[in-house]
């Protein structure tokens, strides 16, 4: 299928490694103009060689902390109009409430919550004056299901979930849809340190710990980011446009609920 969106600018947020990278990864092979951002500028140009070498386009690097504002002004500077915006940043630390700290919790709003709304408000007037705009959030099945030690991570983007529910009541009348992505267990660094946690905290080998892991899963196995980067070009594609306002569980089938 063509989607549509060969030629549409992209930028994709935190996209050095893991979901972010294979999300860029995606747009690059539908032909988008794709923006990876990050902090760390070695990190930075060898995803964009391998997105280079994966689908023949080279994307442009913004080296920028997305947990600042300075950072933030730096990427609407290097990529001011973007039809597709890619929200993605490292999740906070796993704990239960005694653990936070209040600088833990103004860590977890400015990343979580506060970087990409501020990013979709730079980014959604332009959106709609040129009537296409396509903004995925990358939040975590911990927004509609809460785990135990996960209510951190839960808490703020479940808050950016509901700002972006009421933004795009406005925004999808000019074809810009706003939709959220809630992973769960894909095979990226997250989980590899969630299972170095689980070695060292129970004496286990890492090929045991990632065995729990995906026992975990009702499909018994890590998510393939691929899989991932695929379903985020098609919710960016011209073909979604009546897609808007919603959360799509990519969880191997996991998800407890029915709504």
């Amino acid at each position: 299928m063509d989607l549509g969106i060969k030629g549409r600018t992209a930028l994709v947020c935190a996209s050095s490694r893991g979901l972010g990278l294979a999300c860029a990864t995606a747009l690059a092979r539908e032909g988008c103009t794709v923006y990876i951002n990050g902090r760390t500028r070695a990190a930075l140009d060898a995803a964009a060689a391998q997105i280079e070498a994966e689908t023949g386009h080279r994307p442009t690097v913004i080296e920028a902390d997305l947990n600042t504002e300075a950072g933030r002004a730096a990427i609407v500077s290097a990529c001011p109009e973007p039809d597709i915006l890619v929200n993605n940043n490292a999740g906070p630390e796993p704990g239960k409430i005694a653990d936070w700290s209040r600088e833990d919790w103004l860590a977890a709003v400015e990343g979580n919550m506060l970087a990409p709304i501020f990013l979709i408000k730079a980014y959604v007037p332009g959106m709609r004056a040129r009537r296409f705009g396509r903004i995925v959030n990358i939040t975590s099945a911990m927004v509609k299901s809460p785990s135990a030690t996960m209510g951190l991570s839960a808490a703020v983007r479940a808050a950016l979930t509901a700002l972006s529910k009421s933004v795009q009541k406005d925004s999808v009348v000019d074809n810009v849809t706003i939709n959220n992505m809630l992973p769960e267990r894909f095979d990226t660094d997250r989980q590899r340190y969630m299972a170095e946690r689980m070695v060292k905290k129970d004496g286990i080998t890492v090929d045991e710990a990632r065995a729990r892991i995906a026992a975990t899963i009702a499909a018994k196995r890590l998510g393939d980011p691929r899989e991932f980067g695929d379903a985020c070009a098609f919710l960016c594609s011209a073909q979604s446009g009546f897609i808007s306002g919603q959360n799509l569980q990519l969880d191997g089938g996991s998800y407890a609920g029915l709504v």
